[in-house]
């Protein structure tokens, strides 16, 4: 008996012994009168045993059976559910082994097992909220995780994540390199997919700005910084129209950070369970699997429903933007050098000033190469390699054919004197 059905014996025995009124007691109880009377009829016919529900001390009847039980705790020990919390062990029990099993049931299966220890939550530092963007495409969070994805089954990969800070809509793709071109092809993909967001929202790495130089000769002294060109990816946004805002701390890009504590979870084992090994595998499962499940379950409603996105441009040319850019000049014979090799502009493309002028040259993502000239595109051809022409060896001066040593001269030259500059100039003949 709990302490509860006593308090409820305590106001029964007082109105059945008149001392306080039913309406009294139903008021103490929360009930009606009309259960107050039912309640001591109950009462003279049970006993005290009467304010103890009739189910207490039965097993429910939504109980699991014992080979239900064993079954689920049979598949979670498996080496592939390694690691596994209650959750995604429940979702992956009822989607891969038709086992409906609640959260909180299987939390308590696989305490029993072994399989799981409840963990005391431990308070973090703390850092100021920042409310989330108001609309969808106000700014979107741009990040690159390292991680063991693979688990060792195939080649190290990097997972790159954009994510929408006003609703975590995800986009996402696994690569080799976490390099400039890269990241231009994810870029694109969200281009084309959602259109230009107001702004990116990202660290400090290189990919996205040029470290300022400093004197190191003058130390000590406040010097301005140098200001350095931008990153390929910072003259793309800059072209783009969106801004770029950079991040002091990896807390203030918290959203991008916990979405990676999500996947490294949830998707590492998403791949474990499905056996991917390859670079193409991961990015399928990736498109197919995780990123629908993500957006279904965790993205939120805006606060603002006006899609903050701009649609991209005639003028936008993806190709060209989302490329490496650099700056040659023209030679006077209308060639230029670019990463060694040498290009001829064709006759049909040379303008007025070309010569000796600057160009604009596009390495692009397809290993295409492209010059424009005053918002010209021009054409070239690559000038077949002169073969290098081989240095002769130098001459040797050619010895004397007589040794000097032999001649007379040359027996009686280390007995002669040194005769003084004045003598030798007033010396006859």
């Amino acid at each position: 008996m709990t302490q509860k059905d006593r308090d409820r014996l305590v106001v029964l025995k007082k109105a059945h012994k008149k001392l306080i009124r039913q309406q009294q007691a139903a008021g103490e109880l929360r009930v009606t009168e009309r259960h107050v009377r039912r309640m001591l009829v109950k009462l003279k016919e049970a006993g005290d045993r009467s304010v103890i529900h009739g189910l207490h001390g039965r097993p429910s009847n939504r109980k699991l059976s014992a080979e239900m039980r064993e079954k689920a705790v049979r598949i979670l020990s498996q080496e592939v559910y390694r690691g596994f919390g209650p959750t995604l062990a429940s979702e992956y029990l009822a989607r891969k082994h038709k086992l409906q099993i609640g959260r909180e049931t299987v939390r308590k299966l696989m305490m029993q097992a072994g399989l799981w220890r409840g963990r005391r939550q431990k308070i973090e530092a703390i850092h100021e909220w920042r409310p989330r963007r108001s609309s969808r495409g106000e700014m979107a969070q741009w990040d690159t995780s390292e991680h063991d994805w693979l688990e060792g089954r195939g080649p190290k990969l990097y997972l790159i994540h954009m994510i929408d800070d006003a609703t975590s809509e995800l986009t996402a793709r696994f690569v080799e390199h976490d390099s400039t071109a890269e990241n231009m092809r994810l870029l694109w993909s969200y281009l084309e997919r959602h259109g230009r967001p107001v702004s990116f929202y990202t660290d400090k790495a290189s990919l996205f700005r040029t470290a300022e130089k400093h004197r190191r000769d003058r130390p000590g002294e406040q010097v301005d910084a140098v200001q350095m060109p931008p990153t390929q990816i910072g003259r793309a946004l800059r072209e783009l129209g969106i801004a770029w805002i950079a991040a002091h701390s990896p807390q203030a890009k918290g959203r991008v950070e916990r979405s990676f504590a999500t996947a490294q979870d949830r998707l590492v084992k998403g791949l474990r369970v499905a056996g991917v090994k390859t670079l193409a595998d991961a990015n399928r499962y990736l498109e197919q699997e995780f990123l629908p499940w993500w957006n279904q379950h965790l993205v939120v409603a805006p606060a603002n429903a006006t899609d903050a996105h701009r649609p991209l441009d005639p003028g936008h040319d993806l190709a060209a933007i989302l490329s490496s850019v650099e700056t040659r000049q023209v030679s006077n014979d209308y060639t230029l050098r670019f990463h060694g090799n040498k290009h001829q502009i064709s006759r049909a493309s040379i303008r007025p000033g070309l010569r000796g002028a600057g160009v604009r040259v596009e390495q692009r993502l397809d290993g295409s190469l492209a010059v424009a000239y005053q918002g010209r595109y021009l054409e070239l051809q690559e000038c077949s390699p002169v073969p290098p022409v081989a240095a002769t060896p130098p001459r040797r001066p050619a010895k004397a054919t007589t040794d000097s040593k032999r001649t007379p001269w040359g027996k009686m030259y280390g007995q002669m004197k040194d005769i003084p500059l004045w003598k030798a100039t007033k010396a006859p003949g």
